[in-house]
């Protein structure tokens, strides 16, 4: 499955100075249909436009994996699965996308602008499903590496 360029985009201009010191990491976190995409994105023009270079995505996706697993959350016609089930589906989204474009955009000094993140998680699946809270602290802490 492609990444659809919508979900995850770049500058077009590399960065020449590959050793600069790790980039910033936004995430706009707030409820369903708050604007998050939307301000997402106006944000990273505004980054782009004062010359920076800004490595845009969301969660779940970012990723060719992470694109898969948010089908699965997010197909309403999809099979029933409890919240732990969900917790981890989203983790495993979330640690393929640090891997794969997180922590390689901050490497190379770019911004991150992320549509949701970790706290999502606590919110919906521990404040929201009941999930025990230390239990997905830890369980946030192995998939982002601690980022």
């Amino acid at each position: 499955m492609a990444v659809n360029r919508a979900d995850v985009t770049k500058a077009e201009t590399p960065r020449a100075d590959v050793d600069a010191r790790p980039g910033p990491f936004i995430v706009l976190e707030g409820p369903d249909g708050a604007g998050k995409s939307v301000q997402a994105r106006l944000l990273s023009e505004h980054l782009r436009a004062r010359g920076l270079i800004v490595t845009e995505t969301r969660e779940p996706g970012g990723t060719p994996l992470g694109e898969q697993i948010r089908h699965i959350l997010l197909d309403p016609a999809d099979v029933p699965r409890g919240p732990v089930a969900d917790a981890l589906l989203f983790n495993a989204a979330r640690s393929q996308l640090v891997a794969d474009v997180i922590l390689p955009a901050l490497a190379h000094g770019e911004t991150v602008v992320l549509d949701r993140y970790a706290t999502s998680s606590m919110a919906y699946q521990g404040y929201g499903s009941g999930v025990d809270r230390t239990m997905l602290g830890v369980i946030a802490e192995l998939s982002t590496r601690g980022l």
